[in-house]
């Protein structure tokens, strides 16, 4: 769903009246993106970089400062460990769960595939997780952001589109999730201005199970509307912007 301004302004940018950013700000941007360039140009590795300005520019831009930008990275990042660990101590007692706990099948979908511990569990991590990224990003973020929106992306045509969080619940409640078919729904989408269709950079919690793993996008497998490809490359065809995993152990990376 949209949070903050997004809310409100969703009706207008999907009709096309969204407002860009302003000649000032623009200029911002492309200083911004600039400087970014030189620090990788430098192969800059120092502390105090942000990951997050190093992929998306238009965050410097926009919270002027690197602490500020820091200070997001370090906190949204406090949310996926705060998640994690507030998780496994509701249900494993403060301990991780096991490899053989991960494969653990609790139930089945109404296609009838297994639901796992591990699935079940990064459910319930996320729920955590995006309740305090929705805190965080309230208080620092200062353009508009969206959680859990669902687009209907037509890669063909370059056409994105939103489903409204009422639209969508109707759907499932109907069990016709086959219209949901080809449509995608990230985890936050910071916007760089009212735009509600565009990404600043795209976010996604991942919890893997057991914890030696490593967190990865999601595969689109055979019948899906993006077979051969993931997660990652579809959220930045769909909305422009890169598109970043957060994890409790290995923070924001990009692999």
């Amino acid at each position: 769903m949209c949070l903050g301004m997004a809310c409100a302004l969703l009706t207008a940018c999907v009709s096309g009246s969204a407002l860009r950013l302003d000649t000032h700000t623009a200029g911002n941007v492309r200083h911004a993106a600039a400087l970014t360039q030189g620090i990788a140009a430098q192969g800059a590795t120092r502390a105090g970089v942000s990951i997050l300005v190093q992929y998306a520019p238009v965050m410097l831009a926009l919270m002027q400062s690197h602490n500020a930008v820091g200070e997001l990275e370090e906190r949204l990042k406090a949310c996926a460990v705060h998640a994690d660990e507030r998780g496994n101590a509701l249900f494993f007692k403060n301990r991780a769960p096991t490899h053989a706990e991960c494969l653990e099948e609790l139930d089945s979908d109404e296609c009838g595939r297994p639901i796992t511990r591990a699935m079940r569990l990064g459910q319930q991590k996320h729920v955590l997780a995006l309740e305090c990224a929705r805190e965080v990003l309230e208080e620092l973020w200062p353009a508009p952001f969206s959680i859990e929106q669902r687009y209907r992306f037509y890669p063909n045509a370059r056409l994105l589109e939103t489903i409204s969080p009422e639209k969508e619940a109707s759907i499932i409640a109907q069990g016709c999730t086959e219209q949901l078919w080809g449509s995608i729904k990230p985890d936050i989408v910071l916007h760089a201005d009212r735009n509600l269709l565009k990404a600043a950079l795209t976010l996604d919690f991942k919890f893997p199970c057991p914890e030696s793993n490593q967190p990865r996008w999601t595969p689109y497998g055979k019948g899906s509307a993006y077979s051969g490809s993931n997660q990652q490359r579809v959220y930045e065809d769909a909305l422009d912007g890169k598109a970043l995993l957060i994890s409790p152990r290995k923070g924001f990376r990009q692999p």
